[in-house]
């Protein structure tokens, strides 16, 4: 761990291409692990992560977690709003409509759980200077428990991420088709008062608390490497509220 003399000494304390933001070195962050091998990171877009996962559970007990990544298509036309952040707000402006909708629906039957969409976005320049968005995205576990299964002819939450993306993209769903990216294990379910469950191979119950683990994999959303400033674009986002 760097003590405030080293920090000083050896590291900028504020981002080079925007002083408004502080660089943090560290390990940890309020006692979450962070990818220490994608550091630094920026302090304030940690805080704005931990402020977005606490106020999911403060609203929802249990809480569906995961990580989506979003790709602009090369060789194919685009509205000039595709290469700004117009782009992240359209999509999830469609995706809430679409949880909205769902919830509507279901409601008629007597079972709505209610879902407030959170988010956290990290806009992100790639080799050839290809744009594209890592995704957090944090739902109401009783209304939503998975994902689904990509390529799935049921509506299911990839099919409602593809959909949305075309739309933010004035594209046919036929057209993001590989743009919509979902990771090696995706999902997180998190407690708001993480219980005791007996694990497969023990007779024992431990206890199974998955914050720490999403807190890691999120905080590369944080991480100062490969974010672009100076063309008016930010490279972070969350929901409000």
């Amino acid at each position: 761990m760097l003590n405030d003399t080293d920090t000083i000494q050896r590291y900028p304390l504020r981002h080079p291409a925007n002083t408004n933001l502080h660089l943090h070195y560290d390990d940890t962050f309020e006692g979450f692990r962070l990818l220490r091998d994608k550091g630094p990171f920026i302090r304030e877009h940690l805080s704005d992560l931990k402020r977005t996962i606490d106020l999911a559970l403060a609203e929802y007990p249990r809480v569906l977690a995961f990580r989506v990544d979003l790709h602009l298509p090369q060789g194919v036309l685009l509205p000039d709003y595709a290469y700004t952040n117009q782009v992240i707000s359209r999509f999830f402006e469609s995706f809430t409509k679409k949880i909205q909708y769902h919830q509507e629906r279901v409601a008629d039957r007597g079972y709505s759980r209610g879902c407030k969409v959170r988010y956290v976005w990290s806009r992100e320049i790639g080799q050839a200077g290809r744009q594209h968005y890592h995704l957090l995205i944090l739902l109401n576990r009783d209304a939503y428990y998975t994902l689904g299964l990509l390529r799935s002819e049921r509506v299911n939450m990839i099919s409602r991420i593809e959909e949305s993306w075309a739309s933010a993209l004035r594209l046919s769903k036929h057209e993001v088709d590989g743009l919509v990216h979902i990771p090696d294990n995706p999902t997180y379910r998190i407690d708001r008062h993480p219980r005791m469950r007996k694990v497969a191979w023990s007779e024992h119950k431990v206890l199974v608390d998955e914050l720490p683990d999403l807190f890691h994999r999120a905080s590369y959303l944080c991480k100062k490497a490969t974010k672009s400033y100076g063309d008016r674009q930010r490279g972070f986002g969350t929901s409000r509220g």
